[in-house]
């Protein structure tokens, strides 16, 4: 009955592109991994928030009965909407600087925000490299879409000029992430919001889900870092990365906070997180502004191991703690990373069609609690590979 999908995953699998579900327990910076300790490199948990123990105890010691609730049992529009949501988005509110809307998840938010927001006036353009969610999000938007290559901001501002003055567009917004989950690059957006002044039509969409935590005097991301928080219309992040929880949120003006309230479908007919997880949010939140000596040895980390691995004579485009090591075939790939893991570290193949065919990878995320000496580990094991 089903032998098309057989043969698909046929296809898949000869492709070297077939994928399945692995499991392990994490400690700290290791993983059990098929009976053994790995130390893992392929987490993101940037700041150590998930493997800390230490707060998890001091959360449930101090979080009120309410708060413990488990479920939410409804959209935040219907019996969904408790306190720990209004604080939470109140809590977001005073370090932002503007208004805060929460989302279920990252997923969630970018499937929703961009059919809501946009109509048979709006243009589209986005960054060649964004993420599966904001492309499913601009598919289901429905409008017309342009991409532009990675990072090309000259081809960007070509293809806003050339749509610009076309009087069927009454909007035209720039979809991009402040650092690629791919190839751990930044984006430049004080470039860009220079790019948006420039012209009236333009809006600005940022995804900061991996520059959370990470970025910024008090890890507000990528936007904090280059001090344009207030000049992004759409400054989106998730709380499921650095902060070792779940959901997503929005930075916006009060009227598009209003507006998706009453028009964004997955937010309207989704049953709302439960409290507890809002309550851990604002609790590991807090936290995390403070953690500045974490994000600098998350910085000392990537900037080392970057080092290393340009030294063995690999590309390596990455400004952040998301690091790849190219490979280019597929095979290869897997066949190093098998390797990698063999000698101890948990790594894992990433290939098409998540990445560019002929660009497969292993790609390394690093975290604040791994050592100099785990690093140099890893990249004498690598350098045996490559010879």
């Amino acid at each position: 009955m089903f032998s098309h999908y057989a043969d698909k995953l046929a296809t898949l699998k000869s492709a070297g592109n077939h994928r399945h579900f692995r499991h392990g327990h994490q400690h700290g910076v290791w993983i059990d991994h098929q009976g053994r300790k790995l130390l893992n490199l392929s987490s993101n948990d940037y700041l150590g928030i998930a493997s800390n123990t230490a707060f998890g105890d001091e959360f449930l010691a101090s979080v009120s009965a309410q708060s413990l609730r488990f479920g939410a049992s409804s959209s935040r529009l219907l019996t969904g909407n408790f306190d720990e949501h209004e604080q939470l988005e109140a809590l977001l509110q005073t370090h932002f600087g503007r208004a805060c809307l929460l989302f279920n998840s990252g997923y969630h938010m970018n499937i929703g925000i961009l059919p809501a927001l946009c109509d048979d006036k709006t243009l589209i353009i986005a960054d060649k490299w964004v993420h599966a969610s904001i492309i499913d999000g601009i598919r289901l938007a429905g409008v017309d879409y342009v991409r532009y290559p990675h990072q090309d901001l000259a081809k960007l501002t070509q293809l806003i000029q050339k749509h610009h003055d076309n009087d069927r567009y009454r909007q035209i917004i720039i979809a991009t992430e402040s650092v690629f989950s791919m190839d751990g690059d930044i984006t430049d957006l004080t470039a860009l919001v220079a790019i948006k002044h420039r012209y009236d039509k333009v809006r600005l969409y940022v995804d900061e889900a991996h520059a959370v935590g990470v970025f910024g005097q008090t890890g507000l991301g990528v936007a904090q870092a280059q001090n344009v928080m207030d000049k992004i219309d759409f400054l989106v992040g998730t709380f499921g990365k650095a902060l070792a929880s779940v959901g997503g949120y929005l930075v916006c003006d009060d009227v598009i906070k209003d507006y998706l309230i009453n028009t964004m479908r997955p937010l309207i007919f989704s049953t709302a997180l439960p409290p507890i997880n809002m309550a851990w949010t604002a609790f590991v939140f807090q936290k995390m502004l403070g953690m500045t000596k974490d994000r600098q040895q998350l910085s000392n980390n990537a900037r080392h191991l970057s080092d290393q691995i340009k030294q063995l004579g690999f590309d390596c485009p990455s400004d952040s703690q998301i690091i790849p090591v190219i490979i280019k075939q597929n095979e290869l790939a897997l066949t190093h990373a098998h390797a990698l893991q063999q000698a101890g570290f948990y790594v894992l193949p990433i290939r098409p069609p998540t990445v560019p065919v002929g660009t497969a990878r292993i790609r390394i995320c690093l975290t604040a609690d791994i050592s100099t000496a785990q690093i140099d580990a890893f990249c004498d094991v690598l350098a045996g590979l490559s010879c």
